[in-house]
C-alpha cells in the first residue's frame, strides 16, 4: 500500500557482497537483552510464543520490543492487531506500540497477501535496518521472531547482533523434534546460548471431562532438552483460546488465560540474567 512505500524507501538494498562481509557484533543501543525465537520447522506456533512472551514480559514490568524477522510469513501485525503503518523521523523508523510492546514487522512493508520474493543480500539489508534503523529506545528485551529453519535471515542475525540467547519452539511430535534438534545445533555451532526449549501444543484438555489428551505424543520436548543438555522452559497446552486470541489480534496473554506464558516469561528472565552474568562485569572509568 501507499503507506508502506514511504517506509520501504528508507530501506536501501545492499550489493551482493555486503551479505558476505564480516561485520562486528555491535550492540543495539539501548537494548539490554536480544532474544531470538526460532524453530526447526514451520507450524509449531513460534510466532504465537514470540507474541505472547513479549506481552508477558511487558506485564512483568519490562520495556519490550518485538521484531518480526519472519520475512516470508510476517504474522505479528495480525496477531497483535496492528494495522497502522510505521512512520519515520529523519532516518529513524518509529516502531508501532501496542499492548505495551514496540513492534516492527516486514508485514508493514509488504501488507496483504502479496508474496515476498527476495534473495539473501536483500534480506540481509532489511534485517540490519530492523535492528539498527528502528528507533527502539530503551528496552529490557528485544524479542526477535525468526523464520523457521536455518537460512539466510538466521545467519545474518547471528553474525551481526550480540544475541543474549535463543529460544527454540517445538511440538511433542517426532517430526517437529527432529527439526528442533537441527535448530539447537545451529545455534550451538555459532556459539549462541540456548535459553531453553518450549514445547507448544503439548496436550489438549477436554473441555467436558478435563481429561488430558496427548494429541502430538507426550514428553518429547523435555526428553530432547535433557538429551541435548539444554534448559526446558515449559509446556504450553493446545488451547483454542490461544488460536482465537492470535486470529483476532487480542493475544491470550492480555488476560488470565495467558498465565502459562507468564510462567515461561519468568523462566526467560532467569535464564537471560544467567547468560548476561557469564559475560563478566563491565568496567566503568570515572573522571
Amino acid at each position: 500500500g501507499r503507506e508502506g512505500m514511504g517506509l520501504c524507501s528508507k530501506i536501501e538494498l545492499m550489493g551482493p557482497n555486503a551479505a558476505q562481509a564480516e561485520q562486528p557484533k555491535l550492540p543495539i543501543p539501548g537494548v539490554k537483552n536480544l532474544i531470538a525465537v526460532g524453530s526447526g520447522k514451520g507450524g509449531v506456533g513460534k510466532t504465537t510464543v514470540s507474541v505472547n512472551l513479549a506481552i508477558a514480559l511487558a506485564r512483568l514490568g519490562h520495556k519490550v520490543g518485538l521484531m518480526d524477522a519472519d520475512v516470508y510469513g510476517p504474522n505479528v501485525p495480525l496477531m497483535m492487531g496492528v494495522r497502522t503503518a510505521p512512520s519515520a523521523i529523519g532516518e529513524r523508523i518509529q516502531p508501532i506500540e501496542k499492548n505495551g510492546v514496540r513492534i516492527m514487522s516486514m508485514g508493514f512493508l509488504n501488507p496483504g497477501d502479496k508474496p515476498l520474493v527476495w534473495r539473501g543480500p536483500m534480506l540481509h539489508s532489511v534485517i540490519q535496518q530492523f535492528l539498527r534503523g528502528v528507533d527502539w529506545g530503551e528496552l529490557d528485551y528485544l524479542i526477535i521472531d525468526l523464520p523457521p529453519g536455518t537460512g539466510d535471515v538466521q545467519l545474518t542475525l547471528i553474525q551481526t547482533a550480540p544475541l543474549t540467547g535463543a529460544i527454540v519452539v517445538t511440538t511433542p511430535s517426532d517430526v517437529s523434534l527432529e527439526d528442533a534438534r537441527k535448530a539447537i545445533h545451529m545455534f550451538l555451532q555459532v556459539r549462541v546460548p540456548i535459553l531453553g526449549l518450549v514445547e507448544n501444543m503439548s496436550y489438549l484438555e477436554c473441555p467436558h471431562c478435563k481429561e488430558r489428551i496427548d494429541v502430538f505424543s507426550h514428553g518429547g520436548g523435555r526428553r530432547t532438552a535433557e538429551t541435548m543438555n539444554v534448559h526446558f522452559l515449559g509446556e504450553l497446552a493446545l488451547d483454542p483460546a490461544v488460536r482465537v486470541g492470535g486470529d483476532s489480534g487480542n493475544p491470550v496473554t492480555l488476560g488470565d488465560a495467558g498465565l502459562p506464558f507468564v510462567a515461561i516469561a519468568h523462566e526467560v528472565e532467569r535464564r537471560a540474567a544467567q547468560e548476561s552474568s557469564k559475560k563478566g562485569p563491565s568496567i566503568q572509568i570515572e573522571d
